[in-house]
């Protein structure tokens, strides 16, 4: 699989779409100035200064010293100011740590070493050169999420209708005494007539997402269980597995590896059109939705939903009994109150993952979602 990295670009795409140049919000509790820590993304970051953090490249555009957010490092300071009635980031750089040297190594080479040329070498009591230790300064830039969080939903599970794993070639027996199958062993598979492809990915039929609203099935999840490389076509075809996640059985489907440009930078943005939908699962075997959790919206491409597009979060209103009220039974339906953000990083046709990237309350599957 191919991963694409967009770290120069990232900068300049909404920049070049001139969205909202004339008006930002600006968080009224920002700080004057942020110094950048370990683990912070540029989104955490923006959302310091604004009210609606994807407008951060509109606010990073309108200084020239910061020509590329990507490379922004911990220890960094930003500093926050409105210039002809405009804001405005400024950077002062960290200087790079001084490497901290183990006092128990006998030989340690630091950068300089190599620049200068090295003047001397260590040298045991015996006449032989002592190996060295070699230091280096490294700074890890910040991204603009976590992109590992999201990483292992890029490829597998994945959302597939019931014609696509129904119709799929499916594992009908193990060679050797095997009654499951892991790595290193061979499975049988019917049937793949035609050496097409070499990489499969081995399936088993997950639970349904259903609309919150119609009761229609919008789609089935596809849980990863192995990788598997064909080793030869037929009916049964041979396929050795590579890669497990749980044991192979009868019954596991069989589909071609997915050949695909991921991207590992997003640029986040509301959706063109008004989206309003539902959270209807939570991913990664937890039960609780908090931030970065992992979520299933019940809206896909087919409802205009792109990688990057941003969503609000409202907590669904409680439905409630006026026990004043001269109505027997008098159900009260409270208002939905905003909680949180989540940003889609994988949308299918009906459905699609989501990152939620700000939390202010406990949120729950069910929980809506719209354009901002």
């Amino acid at each position: 699989m191919a991963f694409r990295l967009l770290a120069g670009a990232i900068a300049f795409f909404l920049i070049s779409l001139n969205v909202f140049a004339d008006e930002i919000p600006i968080n009224p509790s920002h700080p004057d100035r942020y110094t950048v820590v370990e683990g912070d993304t540029l989104w955490d970051i923006s959302a310091k200064f604004l009210q609606h953090a994807w407008q951060w490249p509109e606010l990073w555009s309108r200084n020239s010293q910061i020509k590329n957010p990507n490379l922004i490092y911990p220890g960094d300071t930003l500093y926050f100011s409105m210039v002809d009635g405009k804001p405005q980031l400024s950077l002062a750089e960290s200087r790079l740590m001084q490497p901290q040297t183990n006092p128990n190594a006998s030989c340690v080479l630091h950068e300089e070493d190599y620049k200068n040329g090295r003047k001397s070498f260590a040298v045991s009591a015996d006449g032989k050169v002592i190996p060295c230790i070699r230091e280096t300064n490294l700074k890890q830039a910040i991204r603009l999420i976590p992109t590992g969080t999201v990483a292992a939903y890029l490829s597998s599970p994945k959302v597939v209708n019931k014609d696509e794993l129904g119709l799929a070639p499916y594992v009908v027996g193990f060679a050797g005494e095997h009654i499951v199958a892991g790595i290193g062993d061979r499975v049988y598979v019917r049937s793949i007539a035609e050496q097409t492809k070499l990489s499969y990915t081995v399936y088993r039929p997950g639970n349904p997402y259903i609309s919150p609203d119609s009761g229609e099935i919008l789609g089935y999840e596809a849980e990863y269980i192995a990788d598997a490389s064909l080793q030869q076509p037929g009916d049964p075809a041979t396929l050795a597995i590579t890669k497990s996640a749980l044991e192979i059985r009868t019954g596991d489907r069989l589909m071609p590896s997915a050949e695909q440009d991921i991207a590992l930078n997003y640029f986040p943005r509301p959706p063109e059109h008004p989206i309003k939908g539902s959270i209807i699962d939570v991913l990664g075997g937890v039960s609780e939705i908090g931030r970065y959790s992992v979520v299933v919206v019940d809206k896909g491409t087919a409802d205009g939903l792109l990688v990057g597009h941003e969503l609000s979060i409202y907590q669904r209103g409680k439905v409630i009994i006026d026990s004043y009220s001269p109505i027997k039974n008098d159900n009260v339906n409270l208002p939905d109150e905003i909680a949180g953000t989540l940003m889609i990083f994988r949308p299918f046709e009906r459905v699609s993952y989501a990152l939620v990237m700000k939390a202010t309350q406990a949120l729950h599957v069910l929980d809506k979602v719209r354009t901002p």
